[in-house]
């Protein structure tokens, strides 16, 4: 039985009722090198306001003891401690000792495959501190946080603040850490282990990173990357904030099953699949950059001021996600970073935003369960869009004045969404009223068309919504297409005049993409859209191309051969090398997942090709080498590719992998590259390549390992299950439909983090009938909201490939 979700209801009376002063929390990690216990004494400080009242704390982790102002109190249920008679001034003290740590919320034990070393993190977003310690958890009830933590002398401990003292007894360090500023109980962190340690001062600040032991020559090459980006985004989000970050330490730590990444104030967890096994790629190395931004962000938006409740999760996600690639232009090196956006994560908003999904950005969120359903592509790509869309609506230097003005009033508190739309509406002199209600509050996306003259519009209540948008003539040249033309359209009506010549070749709507619509070209334009979109010469704008035809390809407005010569198109001219892996990965998707049997061959051929010609140009040879192999028509392609692929054990895994969907026997290359390979989790390279065999024996081995036994960490599902699911093997992977939706009601074991990736990933995508997606949205009609929102997303988008492929 899962514990009670906090409502918001509950949560205002609550806060309305208590202060909490502070938090003492004493956690004993002793236990786990060899075992899974995790001991902890949380003393909470608060006050109440109406003295003699009723509340209740939080608290899952199992109960040990529990005393309010030194008397013992009653059981707890539900995830519940009930306190009553309160005081004018209270102390709760709980002691508590968590051992489900492998598949449990808040806090995991992870052992790396490769040495055998034990590691810990804490993750506690949106409220699973209370798996771990008895607190008040919800967002708006800040409070410093001390942390006391007593490990194995060989570990390191890393917490939000910095200079803990450190006590050596007995085989055991006591490292006591000081006072945090004022958080909320999910901004906070404990990450321990035999830490690998690189630090450097930058900036006036003391930044640190930690792995695992294994991985310290990852993290040694890459650790100038970091820091310099660190560096220059500390810089500029001080500036444009109006707020340095103001404390001096600032520590960044891969850590193993950890998903994703976590804004703790002042150490960020990451899970450490970012440290790339083999030289990055120039898109990995942009996609470390602007996920270490969006956290980095995080530090003002979400720490230092953090929303009062769950239905401004907006103010926190979407505002990091639109930060981080502002930042990535004006300070990194990674100056089309905001291209990289448009040619993934957007086009999964704008997918998102057209299916069975699509919710306001800001929406009511009755508990917290509901709002862990909402950390999708609306809040975040969707959402930073938009956000691109304000500044761009009232100016980037009113912008920027509005969110120095926003933190100087409201650091350090909480906030709801008016205090920010005033702040923007104060120094833009623009009423954002109706910008609000258009683009927070109502869900759905703007579709825009233009027939030369006229810009034509419409939004989901009818007419679009208030924006600016550009929109640009073209005509063609001996070097392609050139830009004579482009007008910024203030969009106030469902129909607006555009002043541009007359006859143009092209004509591209949302050029330089400024806000956040769907584009349809006019029937003169769809040919040399589709066929030219490499002759544009800007990366945004064939960026702008590409997602017009993808978002036609989904809903079933372009065929996939279509998707595939625009992209191909771009990719012979793209001058961006971080798009190119993006661009080839969608050129693979259209032709894998969206074509049908009789087509995909064919459209293999086209994507190899283009990669045969992108290996040419030695910067883009190692993502070009990956396109190949996963188009290669043949076991002899394979056997040629793993000659190129000089020794890399990524490539060399990739060949393996591919060979084996095509009936190769892979099994001894496989064991021997295992022993070769120096990557501590390479075990899952070689339980992949198991995966994409067309053997049923193979398949239900490696289900029983990733669906049942849950064996595999969420940073190797991905490329496990993308394995599994192949084209061509249909009558192997029939039947797994129905084994999916067995196990979906478990799917929330574990968190927020591990519910989204195993309900996601693993939903098929070969072996099931048409009839399919509209029985795993039955299936998942009383399921936990976080899996119900991406099983539907995940249907939606299935059904559209079926429908593609037919």
């Amino acid at each position: 039985m899962s514990p009670r979700s906090l409502t918001q209801a509950e949560a205002e009376q609550r806060a309305a009722l208590i202060a909490v002063e502070r938090y003492d929390i004493a956690i004993d990690l002793t236990d786990l090198p060899t075992g899974s216990g995790v001991a902890c004494v949380s003393t909470v400080t608060f006050t109440c306001r109406e003295p003699g009242a009723s509340t209740f704390a939080d608290c899952v982790a199992p109960i040990v003891s529990a005393t309010l102002n030194g008397e013992p109190l009653p059981p707890a249920a539900d995830g519940r401690i009930p306190l009553a008679g309160l005081a004018e001034r209270n102390t709760l003290r709980v002691e508590t000792l968590q051992t489900d740590t492998t598949e449990g919320a808040g806090v995991h034990k992870a052992v790396d495959p490769g040495d055998g070393e034990v590691y810990v993190w804490t993750t506690f977003a949106p409220d699973e501190a209370r798996y771990l310690f008895a607190c008040f958890d919800q967002p708006d009830l800040k409070a410093p946080h001390a942390f006391t933590v007593t490990a194995p002398e060989r570990w390191t401990v890393v917490s939000n603040t910095a200079d803990p003292t450190i006590e050596t007894h007995e085989g055991v360090r006591r490292w006591a850490f000081p006072d945090t500023p004022v958080l909320a109980t999910y901004n906070t962190v404990v990450n321990a282990g035999p830490l690998h340690e690189v630090r450097r001062t930058a900036g006036g600040h003391d930044l640190g990173l930690f792995c695992r032991r294994s991985l310290a020559p990852m993290l040694d090459r890459d650790a100038d990357q970091i820091f310099t980006v660190t560096e220059q985004g500390l810089a500029f989000f001080g500036e444009v904030f109006g707020m340095p970050f103001p404390q001096r330490k600032y520590d960044q730590v891969f850590m193993p099953d950890f998903g994703g990444a976590m804004e703790n104030w002042g150490c960020v967890t990451w899970m450490d699949s970012f440290l790339k096994r083999t030289a990055p790629t120039p898109a990995e190395q942009e996609m470390l950059a602007v996920v270490l931004l969006h956290e980095l962000s995080h530090m003002w938006f979400g720490n230092i001021v953090t929303m009062r409740w769950w239905d401004d999760l907006w103010l926190n996600e979407a505002f990091a996600e639109f930060a981080c690639y502002w930042a990535a232009e004006h300070a990194t090196r990674h100056t089309d970073a905001r291209v990289g956006l448009l040619a993934g994560e957007k086009l999964d908003a704008y997918l998102a935003d057209q299916g069975p999904i699509s919710h306001p950005i800001r929406q009511p969120v009755p508990d917290v369960a509901e709002a862990a359903s909402i950390f999708d592509a609306i809040t975040y790509p969707k959402g930073a869009s938009v956000l691109h869309q304000l500044m761009t609506y009232v100016g980037e230097q009113h912008f920027v004045t509005g969110m120095k003005k926003y933190f100087a009033r409201h650091a350090w508190g909480s906030t709801v969404l008016q205090d920010l739309i005033d702040a923007l509406a104060e120094t833009s002199g623009r009423d954002l009223n109706a910008w609000r209600a258009g683009w927070l509050e109502t869900a759905g996306v703007d579709r825009f068309t233009f027939d030369g003259v006229t810009l034509t519009g419409s939004g989901p209540a009818g007419e679009p919504r208030p924006q600016v948008l550009a929109v640009a003539a073209y005509e063609k040249g001996p070097k392609g297409l050139t830009r004579t033309a482009l007008e910024r359209v203030d969009v106030q009506a469902a129909a607006t005049a555009v002043t541009l010549p007359a006859g143009a070749d092209l004509y591209l709507v949302n050029d330089d993409d400024l806000t956040f619509a769907t584009v349809r070209p006019s029937a003169a334009d769809r040919q040399t859209l589709i066929d030219q979109a490499g002759a544009l010469p800007a990366p945004v704008s064939r960026g702008v191309a590409v997602a017009t035809v993808w978002d036609m390809l989904t809903a079933g407005e372009a065929t996939p051969a279509e998707a595939v010569r625009c992209l191909t198109s771009v990719l012979d001219a793209e001058t961006a090398d971080t798009v190119i892996e993006p661009y080839l990965r969608l050129a693979g998707d259209a032709a894998e997942l969206w074509a049908g049997d009789a087509d995909r061959p064919a459209l293999l051929a086209q994507v190899f090709a283009t990669c045969t010609r992108l290996a040419e140009q030695p910067a883009r040879r190692q993502v070009a080498l990956r396109g190949m192999i996963r188009s290669a028509a043949d076991l002899d392609t394979v056997a040629s590719l793993k000659k190129s692929a000089d020794g890399d054990p990524d490539l060399l895994w990739r060949c393996l992998s591919r060979a084996a969907e095509l009936g190769g026997d892979t099994e001894a290359e496989a064991a021997d590259l295992l022993k070769r390979d120096p990557d501590p989790d390479a075990t899952y390279r070689a339980l992949a390549v198991r995966a994409a065999r067309p053997d049923a024996a193979e398949k239900a081995a490696v289900w029983q390992r990733i669906a049942v036994d849950r064996a595999v960490p969420i940073s190797a599902l991905f490329m496990v299950t993308a394995a599994f699911w192949r084209p061509g093997q249909d009558h192997i992977l029939a039947g797994y439909g129905d084994k999916y939706l067995d196990l979906l009601p478990g799917f929330d074991r574990g968190g927020m983090m591990p519910a989204m990736a195993y309900s996601g990933r693993l939903l098929p995508r070969f072996g099931v009938a048409a009839d399919f997606p509209a029985r795993a949205e039955q299936a998942v009609a009383e399921a936990a909201p976080v899996i119900r929102q991406t099983v539907l997303e995940r249907a939606d988008e299935l059904r559209r490939m079926l429908r593609a492929r037919g």
